[in-house]
């Protein structure tokens, strides 16, 4: 997925926040205390940076380790409870902080392995474990002693003598609990942690279902001629063992195959595929979304709100949902005109060609592709020689961060890895002192969910002494033995935006590891992220990293220019679909409690003609209901907003390293100082107003969309 990225730090709060009851850490196969000893989740890794060592970590040694640190999660924060001292930040908010590193140690290789390696094996255990968790996290935000400790330091806060930091961090944790339900009484506790416990195994199921679905919904070929248009290099890697062509689709609704498929049937095949894969088939999720749906409809009434989108939109940038409302009604009407021209033009072009009658979704690329070059003299395939992967990254991607933040990279070979095509570099600061280890996971397979994340195995903190372990996930179709990997410039780009999440957590300068690097509101993580695409198309950087991978010869300019001038081109329709997304989204969780909806596809056509989403008929959503992803397995419900508004953030922050000399050291260091280093201590639209001296505009970003 272009601009998503896993919500990593829900994943890593409940790894930091939870512990059970006593029956609830004993696992199904007894964890038995003499097979731990053995275990390389169980003790502090002897690798550099802790990081883990996958040359001893093996399938089975997932389930004792996290156990054991349920096990030991419990009895922490029992202690803290039952002491009998009074309440102090040290014995208490420090305790909580510290309560949970076996945990964080297992569940942080766990979660990257469902994510980016599973096997039938780890997501058995997923699925039994999401509902241990959910109820694990109960355990804690809803015990009345310990959020009675917490409420009594927050009541006194100001007689504490507490730095910043460690303020922040006890509102933080006081605005969790109350969030969380801490002041519900009786029955209803016990009815949020039902309704907990059931959403977490509902999107344990999706997650699964979707991943089945994704790599079921390959299209097989045996024709070659019905794949004209492909290049014979991705036809190599399309091919099977016995001889046939697989498609392999990805989790988006448009597919990459559809700019190149010149038989239309195929194109039509290849779409339907992706667009009905979880609707109809034996992986269908309709119900799953109407179930989850619902019963976070249940929590937020239950914790007092109209809707689930008032509840979840708490501690957000935006703060709740009108302002959400507001900003879609903002773009809605410029995006569709906008989309509806590109759409005319595209099917004149259609036309032209000889194919008559309406333009289809799947005909969209295909002949959008032609109008740029015709319009631009563009063609994605005479770009892609310049952008090889391992110069995308090296000399591009690496370069940019050493020019603007000095920070410089060793490629590491002794480290071991997941999987045999995971790249590890060591990141070292200006002055040559380590920052943190970088695992690079480009191509993709089976194993592997769709789309393009970023997570820790190891987060910064002062106060266990540990620096970043990062880790990016790409989903690139890995080309045939002994060919070079060609990017799309898409593609390009959205390594650039991973790697500004990956700067974010390296540069991550707080004590507490809750508050520490990308542990910040999700309507705001994404904004180091996007603005770290600027540079892809910096003209110092493309020089540098933009070489025909054969002859070495720079990006030319007039390609250059090219790429410049068409810079505005389906942008129409890139916002569109990304608004249809992010409007299902929404249209989802501001329904009611008592909402009686019984037809998950109607919803969803309703959703889109209610707001003219459905105007432009070629022009789907982003994502349907039933494979959305982010917002039904990933921890974005309500949520999926966020890439629009961070959007706004990195077009108007480029415009301040415009008018304030660019792409500059000085520059560079002021953005780590101000904003990617500062973690969720600041507020953040105070943040965002002592950087850059002024409220964000919208007017940079509907430049650059080309909607004026």
């Amino acid at each position: 997925m272009k601009k998503s990225s896993l919500v990593m730090f829900a994943l890593a709060a409940l790894s930091l926040t939870n512990c059970a009851d006593k029956d609830e850490t004993e696992s199904p196969k007894k964890t038995m205390k003499e097979n731990l000893a053995d275990n390389p989740l169980i003790k502090p890794s002897t690798l550099p940076y802790l990081a883990p060592d996958f040359s001893k970590i093996k399938n089975k040694h997932f389930e004792p380790a996290i156990f054991e640190g349920i096990r030991m999660k419990r009895e922490n924060i029992n202690a803290i409870i039952n002491q009998s001292e009074h309440p102090t930040f040290d014995n208490t908010i420090v305790a909580l902080e510290k309560s949970g590193q076996q945990l964080s140690r297992a569940t942080n290789v766990f979660y990257a392995l469902t994510g980016a390696h599973t096997n039938d094996t780890l997501q058995d255990l997923n699925e039994y474990l999401a509902p241990k968790f959910s109820e694990l996290n109960d355990e804690i935000y809803l015990n009345e002693e310990l959020f009675k400790r917490i409420k009594t330091l927050h009541d006194k806060k100001e007689d504490l003598s507490l730095d910043a930091e460690s303020a922040k961090l006890l509102d933080e944790y006081y605005k969790d609990f109350v969030i969380a339900g801490a002041e519900l009484k009786g029955e209803d506790k016990k009815k949020l942690k039902e309704i907990n416990s059931k959403l977490a195994s509902l999107s344990a199921e999706f997650g699964k279902t979707l991943l089945a679905a994704t790599n079921e919904g390959a299209l097989i070929i045996e024709d070659k001629e019905k794949l004209k248009g492909i290049s014979e290099s991705s036809l190599k890697s399309m091919k099977t063992e016995d001889g046939k062509y697989k498609i392999a689709i990805q989790n988006t609704t448009q597919q990459p195959t559809l700019v190149s498929l010149e038989n239309r049937e195929t194109r039509k095949q290849v779409f339907e595929n992706a667009w009905k894969r979880t609707d109809g088939s034996k992986n269908d999720t309709k119900d799953l979304v109407l179930e989850i749906t619902r019963k976070r409809a249940e929590k937020a009434a239950l914790l007092g709100f109209d809707t689930y989108a008032d509840w979840s939109l708490q501690k957000t940038m935006i703060q709740n949902k009108e302002n959400v409302r507001e900003f879609f009604d903002g773009l809605i009407p410029a995006a569709i005109e906008k989309a509806q021209k590109e759409a005319d033009m595209i099917e004149e072009m259609m036309h032209s060609k000889g194919q008559e009658g309406q333009l289809e979704p799947w005909d969209w690329n295909y002949y959008a592709e032609m109008v740029r070059k015709a319009k631009y003299d563009l063609n994605e395939e005479e770009i892609k020689p310049y952008f090889e992967l391992m110069s995308v990254l090296e000399n591009g991607v690496f370069y940019s961060a050493e020019k603007l933040y000095g920070i410089t990279f060793k490629k590491r070979e002794d480290i071991p890895t997941y999987h045999e095509d995971v790249l590890v570099y060591e990141l070292f600061e200006e002055d040559g002192s380590e920052l943190g280890l970088f695992y690079a996971d480009f191509y993709s397979r089976e194993s592997k969910r769709g789309g393009a994340w970023m997570s820790n195995f190891v987060g910064q903190s002062e106060l266990f002494g540990t620096k970043p372990v990062i880790y990016n996930v790409c989903n690139y179709p890995k080309p045939a033995e002994g060919e070079p990997t060609l990017l799309s410039f898409d593609n390009a780009v959205t390594m650039f935006h991973e790697f500004g999440h990956a700067l974010h957590g390296f540069f991550a300068n707080q004590k507490y590891p809750s508050l520490s690097g990308t542990n910040v509101a999700r309507d705001f993580v994404e904004f180091p992220s996007q603005f770290n695409e600027n540079w892809a198309t910096h003209p110092d950087i493309l020089k540098n990293y933009a070489k025909h991978y054969e002859t070495g010869e720079v990006i030319p300019a007039a390609l250059l220019d090219k790429i410049k001038a068409a810079g505005t081109f389906n942008q129409g329709y890139g916002i569109t679909e990304n608004l249809a997304a992010s409007n299902l989204d929404y249209v989802w969780h501001t329904i009611s409690a008592d909402s009686a909806i019984k037809d998950a596809n109607q919803f969803e056509k309703d959703a889109l003609a209610k707001y003219g989403l459905d105007k432009v008929h070629a022009v789907k959503p982003r994502y349907r209901s039933t494979y959305f992803a982010h917002v039904f397995s990933g921890g974005y419900g309500a949520g999926y907003y966020s890439y629009l508004w961070t959007e706004m953030l990195h077009h108007d922050a480029y415009v301040w390293f415009e008018n304030n000399g660019g792409l500059t050291r000085e520059n560079g260091q002021r953005f780590r100082d101000m904003v990617l280093s500062v973690g969720n201590t600041l507020e953040y639209e105070a943040l965002y107003k002592d950087w850059s001296g002024r409220e964000p505009s919208i007017e940079p970003m509907i430049k650059a969309r080309g909607l004026k």
